[in-house]
């Protein structure tokens, strides 16, 4: 019988705080893979564990138990250093505040992720210059975040997560603070990105974005249900 080597394998995952005397069970237990290429939706309501799975799905955040496996690498084997390398290489992330640097154009913000890697101010300026102009804002390259709507500084944040070409993307409420035509929008961007070859996980509260994905892992108290 061939062993089928999953993208990303998720062993008997606990996370707990300890807030005072009391200790919070983030995620209680947690057992679930996903393969390359796929495009997934964790679904579930604030506070049910989905942003605290997120974290940890992207080296972030060290569980209580359990294992995170990405391309049989068990992430929290590695060092600190290893960890970080790791994140580069292989992690997009799109946060849902966008976390922008408000005096850094448009172009800055989507090279800073390029500032560990050993290639020429040239080269780095022509591939960020590329994804900018594959999130349709190539005619805003020089401008500021504070003279973006939302929707395109969602759209610098997508570029920003791509510009190094991870193979997994990571977005936690991409769609969270966006009218419902942009978040469509901003869903289809992450859909064409995914049929080019990204692994896409997509952290929401929100149904409709779940009718993007290949399928859904659902979220409930700590919980998943797949």
């Amino acid at each position: 019988m061939t062993q089928v080597n999953h993208l990303i394998e998720i062993r008997g995952l606990k996370k707990t705080y300890q807030s005072g005397d009391t200790t919070v069970d983030a995620i209680r237990q947690m057992d679930f893979f996903i393969d390359d290429e796929e495009f997934i939706t964790i679904m579930g309501q604030s506070g049910s564990g989905k942003s605290t799975l997120l974290s940890i799905m992207g080296a972030l955040n060290h569980p209580s138990q359990g294992q995170v496996l990405v391309d049989s690498l068990d992430l929290y084997a590695l060092s600190t250093e290893q960890r970080a390398d790791f994140r580069s290489e292989y992690i997009g992330f799109i946060f849902q505040s966008f976390q922008l640097i408000p005096y850094l154009t448009v172009l800055e913000n989507v090279m800073l992720p390029m500032a560990v890697t050993g290639q020429k101010k040239k080269i780095k300026n022509q591939m960020a210059l590329d994804v900018i102009d594959r999130v349709g804002l190539a005619a805003k390259a020089h401008r500021l975040p504070d003279q973006l709507s939302g929707g395109e500084q969602e759209r610098v944040a997508i570029a920003r997560a791509i510009v190094n070409k991870p193979p997994i993307i990571l977005a936690d409420e991409p769609t969270g603070n966006l009218d419902s035509q942009t978040a469509g929008e901003i869903m289809q961007l992450l859909q064409t990105l995914n049929r080019q070859g990204h692994t896409v996980i997509v952290v929401t509260h929100n149904p409709e974005v779940t009718q993007y994905a290949t399928r859904t892992v659902r979220v409930q108290d700590g919980l998943c249900f797949v």
